[in-house]
């Protein structure tokens, strides 16, 4: 049980660095953070060495017909998005504890289609129409994204802090409906919990984070702080197979900079609740690691919502095995 729990956990770390931009909220329906980044084993450390991540991500979200969205001095209408987004990138796990823990450097990048809709456009002092059932839609690549985690392990109990930033060089453009990249750069801080049991096949975990937004120099609009809370919990039917369940609730917590007075603060806010399934299997020498999961969105507010599904592979180093399964050699 013990080489299950290392196998297990090898490849966890290349799963938990994931945020990218066709999410929606703050200026125009964009967020840094995007909701789900974190799930199942997240605290948990991993085997050290180069591990590699690669993401499908496909998101369907709208608006009502009559929300108003600010961006770059406009008001959008009713939007809706779609988003097929592929999320990758290498994460190097230390093996020399830092303060006791295992500190985690990794680097995202970010690229695909989002496609994006208005029902209308305004602007002005008077509500102008510039634009109306606007759709256009972007093949390009989004920011890059680094990330540096710590993680503790105490048995069953795994803790965790992180620190991840925003580097602002995806394709955007203020005056475009479809971006990849979210024009501001932001900071994202946070920390989390994982129990998981190797002998039960129990785990749960959840991940809390703060984002801070720069301000968005093409349009001087500047998000607010951002809350985020990632879960999931699951259970290994098989030493390969896992499965369970995964959600999240996002809530904006302090006003927009920027926004039309009549939207007042545009604080916005969407959970998310739905499945997830995952099955390790070797590589090589090397440890691999498949997980789907899938969201349905609900209480949204100043924001569009929907669903967003996650297709996930990983692979990493293979955990060593234990001593005990070793030969054992006698001398007589």
């Amino acid at each position: 049980m013990k080489n299950f729990r290392k196998g297990a956990l090898a490849v966890v770390l290349a799963l938990t660095v994931f945020a990218a931009q066709p999410a929606l909220a703050d200026e125009g329906g964009i967020s840094f953070w995007l909701p789900g980044n974190f799930g199942s084993l997240a605290a948990a450390p991993g085997t050290p060495g180069w591990s590699w991540a690669t993401v499908y991500y496909h998101t369907d979200v709208s608006s009502g017909a009559g929300q108003q969205f600010p961006r770059g001095g406009r008001v959008d209408v009713g939007i809706s998005g779609k988003g097929d987004i592929a999320l990758f990138g290498p994460t190097y796990v230390f093996a020399t504890p830092v303060l006791g823990a295992q500190l985690s450097v990794s680097v995202l990048g970010v690229g695909g289609r989002n496609e994006a809709s208005a029902a209308l456009s305004l602007t002005g002092p008077l509500g102008n129409t510039i634009g109306i059932n606007r759709t256009q839609d972007l093949v390009a690549f989004g920011d890059v994204i680094p990330e540096v985690a710590l993680k503790w392990n105490m048995g069953v109990n795994n803790l965790m802090v992180y620190g991840m930033g925003d580097i602002p060089i995806g394709a955007y453009n203020s005056s475009r409906l479809a971006n990849l990249g979210i024009g501001h750069g932001a900071i994202d801080f946070g920390g989390g919990y994982t129990y998981f049991n190797p002998q039960t096949g129990n785990e749960f975990s959840w991940v809390a984070g703060l984002t801070y937004n720069f301000k968005n120099t093409d349009t001087q609009y500047q998000n607010g702080m951002d809350f985020h809370l990632d879960w999931g919990a699951s259970h290994f039917v098989t030493k390969q197979v896992q499965l369970g369940l995964v959600g999240y609730y996002f809530q904006q917590v302090t006003d927009d900079f920027g926004a039309p007075p009549a939207l007042g603060g545009f604080r916005s806010r969407v959970a998310g609740v739905g499945p997830q399934a995952g099955f390790l299997f070797p590589v090589g020498d090397m440890q691999g690691y498949l997980n789907l999961k899938g969201y349905w969105e609900f209480a949204a507010e100043n924001r569009p919502s929907g669903w967003n599904t996650w297709v996930t592979f990983a692979i990493s180093p293979a955990a060593p095995e234990p001593a005990s399964a070793k030969p054992i050699v006698r001398k007589y």
